[in-house]
């Protein structure tokens, strides 16, 4: 059994939380076990009694905390984007793999089963050969694009400035400017990637569970700031190309935050196209359909005979539909697809966060590696992070597996 604490690191960075996981309490008892305050990261390392931590603090803050936490022993999940920079991801998966801890990261929609069934779709190449992908992100409104409240009380006194922005690269004097910093950092490359961590790693996430593609070969990128004109440097409006020329594929990203217009994912095969909710606009998560195309080769003798209709799907799968196809009813389809964040578990709705969290710690009790471990955390990572050189430097990327450098 594990008999460890849990870290919750907070934005603040001065409050961390540890609370035991064996800590059962029910409706008004008494908890045995009260949260501890540290000053830092640092100061809660030397506590030989944690075993795992999870590190939720804004991006650039990561590779610090998880590479200080798996070399004092200590076990990870950490929220995405993994990284900031590249080289920030060669840190943490060089650190990981050293120490053999275990790192999960918190893509929690790797537990929603619409994806394992569209992989075993993938697999058996219902599809036909898949040259096109397109993944697609759409939000309007001021939460979407990270216009977060600044906290009333808010001041030199009750922030830790200085704490900060310690590892950005940028540094600036505490004041109006630093408020909108701290409480809207994604909106910043000093402290995050905008899009390219917060959305895109969203959609690549689960187009790598569902083909496994891994890192491109190229990356390119091109948008720019056109809406919100706020001091912000990270694009409101961002697309990116990936190539993978060893699978004749190309992945076709586009984003938007001023436009709810959500124009979902497709993966494009010769002979179906698979249509998903995706994971990143304003609904989210949910089922998927697959098309027939009518210039098939695989079911041109079907369409021909009349049993395939390519108007219609030829299938449909909802998450907790008790049919064998996954088809609903029109109601139900309307809100899967709209993005009911569950994962379903002998026919019982679970919150896959919750599944997420149990994975990893389950593969902390059994040795064995969870479902978006390090591997998969560092494909991830180098994917975004070459989308994110590409956009700021204006030129095409490579990703060199040999030496383990972006060109």
């Amino acid at each position: 059994q594990l008999s460890s604490y849990l870290l919750l690191a907070l934005n603040t960075l001065s409050l961390i939380v540890e609370e035991k996981i064996n800590n059962d309490v029910g409706p008004g008892g008494t908890p045995k076990y009260s949260a501890k305050k540290y000053k830092n990261h640092h100061e809660m390392l030397e506590n030989d009694d944690i075993d795992a931590v999870i590190i939720a603090t804004p991006d650039h803050w990561h590779s610090k905390i998880v590479v200080d936490a798996v070399k004092s022993g200590k076990h990870v999940y950490c929220e995405k984007g993994l990284t900031r920079t590249f080289q920030e991801a060669l840190d943490i998966h060089d650190a990981v793999k050293e120490t053999g801890m275990i790192l999960q990261l918190g893509h929690q929609n790797r537990q929603v089963e619409a994806n394992d069934k569209a992989k075993e779709i993938i697999d058996q190449g219902l599809l036909g050969p898949v040259n096109l992908v397109e993944l697609t992100t759409n939000r309007n409104s001021q939460w979407g694009a990270w216009v977060w409240n600044i906290h009333k009380d808010a001041n030199s006194k009750t922030i830790d400035w200085e704490t900060f922005q310690e590892p950005s690269p940028n540094k600036i004097r505490f004041g109006p400017d630093a408020l909108k910093r701290y409480f809207r950092w994604r909106c910043w490359y000093d402290y995050g990637t905008g899009l390219s961590g917060d959305l895109f790693s969203h959609d690549y996430d689960q187009l790598n569970q569902i083909m496994g593609m891994g890192i491109p070969k190229y990356a390119s990128a091109s948008g720019g700031i056109y809406f919100y004109k706020d001091g912000r440097d990270v694009p409101d409006v961002w697309h990116v190309t990936l190539e993978y020329p060893d699978r004749d594929m190309t992945v076709l990203y586009s984003a938007t935050l001023s436009s709810n217009n959500s124009r979902g994912n497709r993966i494009m095969g010769h002979d179906a196209t698979m249509i998903l909710g995706g994971q990143s606009n304003a609904g989210g998560v949910g089922g998927f359909s697959v098309e027939a195309d009518r210039e098939s080769t695989q079911y041109r003798e079907r369409i021909e005979k009349g049993i395939i209709n390519t108007k219609y799907p030829i299938y449909n799968y909802s998450p907790g539909s008790k049919q064998i196809d996954g088809v609903t009813s029109a109601t139900s389809q309307y809100f899967a697809n709209k993005g009911l964040l569950y994962a379903y578990r002998d026919g019982k709705r679970v919150d896959p966060t919750h599944l997420h969290i149990k994975d990893w710690l389950d593969c902390i009790r059994e040795g064995r590696q969870p479902k978006c471990n390090v591997d998969v955390a560092f494909e991830e990572a180098v994917t975004c992070a070459m989308a994110t050189e590409s956009y700021l430097t204006g030129r095409r990327v490579e990703w060199d597996p040999i030496k383990r450098r972006l060109v």
